[in-house]
């Protein structure tokens, strides 16, 4: 464990945005994380549990309590696991443990490495293992809830550690029983994956014309990833300092989940997508784009626009401030919103601030 001094959150965060904490310390290990949380609820001090900074936005004044740094690490591989439906032994798979402090890309390369199909299309994403399961990360037709198999927790409110399974936790589009609670502190994540060393149905059809197969066919393992990382990288959705398209949150808006009638309501060319219970699935970047906001939009804002690359990412160009950050998330959720009727969702944390 340590403790650090005169560091702002816009350090700790992809957007680089937010101001100073009153107390920043790192926890490198299990007993560590657990303890500086539960020191600091029994002393009524604020916590605000920080990974990768890749899904925050912070306010400029900060956060008046204790920052906690997810700094544990470990991989552990069982490869003889049989899980109580039996479903590892089914597909000779293994079960993939990770600390909640692991990179999450550096994990997905190893699973690549190791021709263990199931998250490969997650590559590139930024941030770490234990906000894989808080929002569901998802992207090119992948999603963290299609392998989760366990959920290991710290349970501020009972104040001991909970373990859920796939099916408790709750998982929808960008959601879980986690997001949007202070209650749980992730700790492990495990993983169901399979074995070969071709990768898994392709399902986004950007992808697979990348790859050059079908919808639903397969591509080996190692080139699903560098076809990812190609695209997302095209998007300015691979981290990249020197370019300020990347310093971002990723997609500030989930695409919205509509009912049929609202889906009817939008233009004849707007996306829609099954969503499942008679809900329609469309998309912010085309509602944003046709709604007057282009790509590079910044209405006439000089330290924040949208992405050049992809214009669901809000990007700071470089001296920006939380409230410019916000201004322009405003401008583009309302003129959506009066343009189609639609209520874009922000998909990143905020903290000490709001739309």
């Amino acid at each position: 464990m340590r403790e650090l001094t005169d560091v702002a959150l816009s350090g700790l965060t992809t957007l680089r945005l937010g101001g100073p904490a009153k107390r920043v310390v790192e926890a490198t290990t299990e007993d560590e994380l657990i303890g500086l949380v539960r020191d600091c609820d029994e002393r009524g001090e604020p916590v605000l549990v920080v990974g990768g900074g890749s899904n925050l936005v912070v306010d400029d004044a900060g956060f008046d309590g204790t920052v906690v740094l997810v700094g544990t690490r470990g991989v552990d591989v069982d490869a003889s696991a049989s899980c109580d439906s039996g479903a590892l032994a089914a597909c000779g798979g293994v079960l993939l443990t990770a600390a909640a402090g692991e990179p999450w890309d550096e994990l997905v390369a190893y699973t690549v490495a190791n021709e263990w199909p199931g998250i490969e299309a997650l590559s590139g994403i930024p941030g770490l293992v234990g906000a894989t399961p808080m929002q569901n990360v998802g992207a090119y037709g992948q999603e963290v809830a299609q392998t989760v198999w366990t959920v290991r927790t710290y349970d501020r409110q009972d104040r001991r550690v909970r373990t859920f399974a796939n099916a408790d936790c709750r998982f929808a589009y960008r959601d879980s029983r986690f997001k949007g609670s202070e209650r749980y502190v992730v700790l492990t994540v495990s993983y169901q994956l399979r074995e070969g060393d071709l990768g898994m149905p392709v399902r986004y059809a950007e992808l697979a014309r990348r790859l050059g197969v079908e919808v639903g066919g397969r591509a080996p393992l190692a080139l699903v990833r560098a076809a990812v990382l190609a695209l997302r990288a095209g998007k300015g959705m691979v981290l990249d300092v020197a370019d300020h398209d990347t310093w971002s949150a990723g997609s500030f808006f989930t695409n919205p989940v509509l009912t049929e009638a609202q889906a009817a309501a939008l233009p004849d060319g707007a996306p829609r997508f099954p969503a499942g219970d008679g809900l329609v699935k469309s998309s912010a970047a085309w509602l944003i784009e046709h709604a007057g906001f282009g790509r590079g939009y910044d209405g006439g804002r000089a330290d924040v626009a949208l992405s050049t690359k992809h214009t669901l990412a809000l990007t700071n160009r470089g001296d920006a401030s939380t409230a410019d950050l916000l201004g322009l998330a405003r401008e583009v959720r309302d003129g959506v919103r009066s343009a189609f009727g639609v209520e874009l969702v922000p998909e990143p944390t905020l903290v000490g601030c709001s739309l």
